[in-house]
């Protein structure tokens, strides 16, 4: 999914893109929303209401986590959305993109799937229907509630990394916060040298890499280690770069994300992901392979996060240089 690498995305967790992409349905290789959002921008798009969606009742602060209460197994075999809190702010128009607050549930068992902030367009064509519909040219500070069924989002087998099948009905609440404003990149660090307690890296092809992490304390520093040079053309700072990737977390060396299982390498752009994968990636060559030990700071920040799994543990992941071309 992507899950782990965005700044703004956590989850392993759901990644923005594996959420609310279209042609992410089990993927997540493309950013959360267009960054160009006028190159896909439509009219908005036409939410409808109805019995199911009604009856989904949602507490919470605006902006925050949200409680949804309903009747469980919720069985929706069409795309509803509710309008629970209607916004006084600017009403948004297509090809602008806001802060938004999602929580999503699944239906059939009521949990909590993810929780997390992302900016989105409005009037983006390449967003699933169901977001659309949650959103799409809603004023500031609009609170919605959409139920669709899983099938139209993640296809007929569902995604399991968010534990939804296809038979399961997504519940979506949805705060339209505010106007989103692009970040300035913060500069990206240099790794030391890993020279020891390198865990022992085993490629398998198209397959998943091997890792296995010494039971050893994390390294506090942000440190890289090359296992194979490449010989290709060096990644620049801003580069949209092409990579096959593995992620785990040191404690319990687990992986939780990597583009291996989903059959092709994730594009995206260094200064747009975790500021410690960014900075591996930089002054590298392509066809390098290499290993990367990134502290809390650098990934999902220090603290631990009861909506971020990833937040304060120390990220590892295994990296192969497929490509990479200017952003301009």
């Amino acid at each position: 999914m992507n899950r782990a690498l965005r700044r703004t995305a956590p989850i392993a967790l759901a990644a923005a893109s594996a959420l609310v992409l279209a042609g992410c349905a089990g993927s997540a290789d493309a950013p959360a929303s267009s960054s160009d959002p006028a190159a896909t921008a439509a009219a908005c798009f036409e939410a409808k209401p109805g019995a199911q969606s009604d009856a989904v009742k949602v507490s919470g602060d605006f902006g925050g986590t949200p409680t949804a209460e309903f009747t469980t197994p919720l069985a929706a075999d069409e795309l509803q959305t509710t309008v629970a809190i209607k916004g006084d702010g600017e009403k948004t128009e297509s090809g602008v993109s806001a802060n938004v607050m999602l929580t999503m549930f699944n239906g059939t068992s009521g949990e909590q799937i993810v929780s997390q902030e992302v900016p989105l367009a409005m009037g983006d064509t390449s967003l699933l229907e169901a977001f659309r519909s949650a959103i799409d040219c809603q004023p500031y500070g609009t609170r919605t509630v959409t139920v669709a069924p899983a099938a139209s989002l993640y296809g007929e087998t569902g995604n399991e990394s968010l534990g939804v099948t296809a038979d399961d009905t997504v519940v979506i609440v949805a705060d339209v916060v505010e106007e989103y404003v692009e970040p300035t990149p913060e500069p990206l660090p240099t790794p030391a040298e890993w020279t020891t307690n390198v865990p022992e890296v085993a490629f398998n092809g198209d397959k998943t890499p091997t890792v296995v992490i010494p039971k050893t304390d994390a390294s506090t520093e942000l440190e890289l280690k090359v296992l194979e040079p490449g010989d290709g053309k060096t990644v620049a700072d801003g580069d949209q770069v092409t990579v096959q990737y593995a992620g785990l977390t040191w404690d319990d060396g687990q992986v939780f994300d990597d583009s291996y299982s989903r059959g092709e390498p994730a594009t995206f752009s260094t200064s747009g992901v975790i500021q410690g994968f960014g900075a591996a990636l930089v002054g590298q060559k392509v066809g390098t392979k290499l290993i990367v030990t990134i502290p809390p700071a650098l990934g999902y920040g220090a603290e631990k996060s009861d909506s971020n799994e990833l937040a304060g543990r120390t990220l590892v992941f295994v990296v192969e240089i497929v490509d990479t071309a200017s952003a301009g």
